[in-house]
């Protein structure tokens, strides 16, 4: 590490202003401090001093979704041996869904840091790892079958549209993985929705309904066990069907401080008691599902850990995330249940509230106020 760090100290100037590269600062300047610390230090105003940066927060939330990935890949290959009804061992297994899933991560990586590097280059500003996270949730709420090429169209669109039109991290409104997801969604349905999207090269013969397309058609004679949706042996996108290593993820999340507990809790309690209005609504099978497996299935764990907690798009008072992950929760359900157009509604749910969280936020700013004007007041009488 010494050698590579005296190595881009001896070609820094070069980057630096008047240096033959300067137009590249913003490109250098990502580069060395994905490498390195940055060895700036502070010389006026008043500062926050904290060891974590955004760089550590989206290393922590990369970590967390780790695990996630890791199932999704070999996930993908156990899905595929099983439609082919063939018996198979850890490791082909497992490479087959790695040999599926890496080419989808890497095109979302490639593609959107291209453009954040555009993007810096041309505003002169320094590349912010914003998208070391969004490249990462991209490839895993999307089916293993997706064409490359809408990937990186969805990543685009995520990127421009999503985020830098909004003025780069930290100022887009929505949650830019879910605006992808979004956009494949209304853009090309039928390659993300439906029931035979997401099994790779499955046999014909093989259904490879996801559990909320055989909920929505009422087919609860077909439904997987609760212990095989809660560990993710089920088809699905690629990071979303394993409740129990999201769960997993949320608690490096929470015990690091980068995850907000106060929206999970309250998504994941918001989505149990839809369910339980539904379960004494029982107009259909549907509504007859127990409000717990509303939890674990589909992409509602994913997205109340990963999605809702974004600290960009998400509500900022706690008061107001308690607020906002609530109303996450019922949304996803209600989408979910009532709307058989959109089997999953935590995407949705998440970019509705996304666009209301400045609302709310705004409204227990305006409580707050009021209930100390009112102290102040009966003191002073």
């Amino acid at each position: 590490m010494k050698a590579l760090r005296r190595y881009i100290d001896k070609i820094k100037p070069q980057f630096e202003k008047g240096g033959r590269f300067e137009k590249l600062q913003s490109t250098f300047d990502a580069f060395e401090t994905f490498l390195f610390v940055p060895n700036k230090t502070t010389t006026s105003g008043a500062h926050i001093r904290d060891a974590m940066d955004m760089k550590r927060t989206m290393s922590v939330v990369v970590i967390a979704l780790v695990p996630a990935l890791l199932f999704g890949m070999w996930n993908v290959g156990y899905q595929h041996f099983l439609s082919q009804g063939e018996a198979t061992g850890f490791w082909p297994t497992f490479l087959f869904g790695l040999v599926r899933v890496l080419p989808i991560v890497v095109v979302s990586y490639v593609t959107g840091l291209a453009i954040e590097f555009i993007f810096a280059q041309i505003r002169g500003h320094e590349v912010n790892e914003g998208f070391l996270v969004s490249g990462m949730l991209i490839p895993l709420v999307v089916s293993p079958e997706i064409p490359l090429w809408m990937v990186a169209l969805a990543t685009a669109f995520a990127v421009i549209i999503g985020k830098e039109v909004f003025g780069g991290t930290g100022m887009n409104i929505m949650n830019p993985a879910l605006v992808a997801r979004a956009f494949l969604f209304f853009a090309y349905p039928q390659d993300i929705s439906g029931d035979k999207v997401w099994i790779a090269d499955k046999a014909d013969a093989f259904s490879g309904a996801t559990p909320l397309a055989q909920a929505a058609a009422g087919n609860m004679d077909q439904m997987p066990s609760v212990l095989d949706m809660f560990l993710g042996l089920i088809p699905g996108s690629i990071g979303e069907t394993s409740t129990l290593l999201i769960l997993l993820g949320g608690a490096i999340l929470l015990v690091t401080g980068v995850g907000s507990w106060r929206i999970m809790l309250s998504g994941f309690a918001g989505g149990y008691l839809m369910g339980l209005i539904f379960n004494l609504w029982g107009a259909n099978t549907y509504m007859e599902i127990p409000a717990y497996q509303h939890l674990i299935m589909g992409g509602f764990a994913f997205g109340v850990v990963f999605m809702a907690t974004d600290p960009v798009s998400g509500a900022q008072t706690n008061r107001g995330k308690l607020i906002y992950g609530f109303l996450i929760g019922i949304t996803a359900i209600l989408i979910r249940v009532l709307n058989p157009a959109y089997p999953e509604g935590i995407m949705l749910a998440i970019l509705f509230m996304n666009i209301m969280a400045p609302l709310i936020d705004h409204y227990v700013v305006e409580s707050n106020i009021k209930r100390r004007l009112r102290r102040v007041k009966v003191k002073a009488a």
